[in-house]
């Protein structure tokens, strides 16, 4: 049986264990969910500017106050939408010099003294099949970076949603409370994971995905 790929991503205040999650996004079949935190300040009109800048993919936006609040709704989501049969993909997510999407997430929640919420869900990241499995040598170099692999192996028109030239972007747009710039970056990233995990299902093996569980060993 092949697995439904849900794409998420996540956008922070930086990489330190005390910055905070400021967005997370899905990309889930019926177009992408993203829940992102304000810091207690007003993001009235967020959903209606994000949909106006994305013609092609349903994007539903919340807003939530603070980190605690946001990933307690992203907990309710993983709960209500997130089944056994979907394969959760992140791009680098579980490398944490690159893409650290994963342990980030397990720290915050940590903290917060808060329940994983992936429980009985299969997980792959897709880095690994594209560094290894394509050619993504761009003028004699190898180029690993989402953006990079994306633009190689999908074409790139998903970058014409992006407003920022890198990630490090992100970090300054929450500080400036331009959140719905903060949101489009988010929905361009896991628009590209989306599109680079279905080119590596079409060309490679099942296999190759080496799909794991998150499933914690203790639930409490």
């Amino acid at each position: 049986m092949v697995l439904e790929q849900v794409a998420f991503d996540i956008e922070t205040t930086g990489f330190n264990v005390d910055d905070e999650v400021t967005t997370v996004g899905f990309a889930v079949p019926m177009g992408v969910r993203v829940f992102v935190q304000t810091g207690e300040r007003d993001a009235s009109g967020i959903e209606s500017a994000v949909e106006s800048e994305v013609s092609e993919t349903l994007v539903r936006v919340s807003a939530h106050a603070s980190e605690s609040e946001l990933l307690a709704a992203v907990s309710e989501f993983v709960a209500e939408r997130i089944r056994d049969d979907m394969l959760l993909v992140a791009y680098n997510g579980e490398r944490w010099n690159g893409g650290f999407d994963v342990p980030f997430l397990r720290t915050r929640y940590a903290q917060r003294d808060l329940a994983w919420p992936f429980v009985d869900v299969p997980y792959a990241d897709v880095m690994p099949l594209v560094t290894d499995r394509f050619n993504t040598t761009v003028d004699g170099t190898e180029q690993g970076d989402l953006v990079t692999a994306y633009d190689v192996l999908c074409g790139g028109s998903h970058g014409d949603l992006d407003p920022f030239d890198n990630s490090a972007e992100a970090v300054t747009s929450f500080e400036d409370g331009q959140f719905a710039e903060l949101v489009l970056h988010n929905v361009a990233d896991v628009l590209r994971t989306r599109a680079l995990g279905r080119v590596a299902e079409r060309y490679c093996s099942t296999s190759e995905f080496k799909v794991k569980s998150l499933t914690p060993t203790r639930s409490i």
